[in-house]
């Protein structure tokens, strides 16, 4: 074995990133998108716990493991579509590790192909009221935050008290956020079909939002976007949002299939259909052109 293959057995997380950053891609070849990566590499180390436990390596896991980590209580709850999903990376995953020698078959082969997508569309994820109200207390601005922490406040806040995308955020500018008006709003420019709206923000996401802005005012950082990692006012990458947002939940305690910023802007969606808005109204708040998005958050609500 190479350097590479030694690496799937004494560094599975490590060589799984690096093969999702170098090789791995979908349908058609196409390479996966910034936060598909993300959440493969949060199931693929769901995963790999799993076989550490049944102390097993990539090498010689088989069928019966896969099995087995459905009855985990991590997994006991998954969807159809989510073990489908999960079917289809490692199906990918020992399809790579035959080609280069690290195992001799692939026991997902047969369950991929055993199995089916449901025909109907997935539930809507979002964050129960008790887990939005303890992220909305975890996200207040505290004296002793640095740096990287009063950002990543700002950050979960900003996807939870507005409900803007991943794209919107990462294009916010300085001026955009107006936490200091009467009401307090976020402009969103527009792009694509989505046009100019004004998102007025949730009381909870002021305070940390505020310090936020005024901190960010004074870094050495050029250019003007709210959020940037680097010194040249890059915006921030997909990937790194997507961290930082499913650190964030898993220091509230929280865990689901799917931890990106989506799942705190259908959150957002949900709250404000939860205090009496209309789908049509919230749907023109997250810039969408139908109410189908909110009409099935709308059905999640007794």
């Amino acid at each position: 074995m190479n350097r590479i293959e030694r690496l799937w057995l004494t560094n599975p997380t490590l060589a799984y990133a690096d093969w999702q950053a170098r090789e791995a891609a979908g349908a058609n070849r196409r390479p996966f998108s910034a936060r598909s990566i993300v959440q493969h590499e949060a199931m693929f180390e769901r995963f790999r716990r799993h076989l550490f436990v049944a102390d097993v390596t990539l090498a010689n896991f088989g069928s019966d493991h896969i099995e087995a980590f459905w009855l985990a209580p991590e997994a006991s709850g998954y969807t159809s579509a989510t073990r489908m999903r999960y079917l289809k990376l490692l199906d990918r995953l020992c399809r790579h590790l035959v080609a280069i020698g690290v195992r001799q078959g692939n026991p997902a082969e047969k369950l991929v192909r055993d199995g089916q997508w449901p025909k109907d569309d997935p539930a809507p994820i979002f964050l129960p009221e008790d887990a939005d109200a303890r992220l909305q207390a975890y996200v207040q601005p505290h004296a002793g935050d640095d740096l990287a922490m009063l950002r990543s406040r700002a950050i979960a806040a900003f996807f939870l008290g507005t409900g803007v995308t991943v794209a919107e955020s990462r294009v916010a500018q300085m001026v955009d956020l107006q936490p200091a008006a009467a009401p307090p709003y976020l402009h969103v420019p527009a792009h694509g079909a989505r046009e100019t709206r004004t998102v007025h923000l949730d009381t909870f996401a002021v305070p940390i939002l505020s310090a936020w802005l005024e901190r960010r005012a004074t870094l050495p950082i050029a250019g003007d976007l709210l959020f940037s990692l680097k010194a040249s006012g890059t915006p921030i990458t997909e990937i790194s949002l997507g961290r930082i947002v499913r650190a964030t939940l898993e220091t509230i305690a929280f865990e689901a299939d799917d931890m990106s910023p989506r799942i705190l802007r259908n959150t957002f969606c949900r709250r404000q259909l939860l205090a009496g808005r209309s789908s049509e109204d919230v749907s023109k708040q997250l810039g969408l052109v139908s109410s189908r998005t909110c009409d099935r958050i709308a059905a999640t609500i007794e």
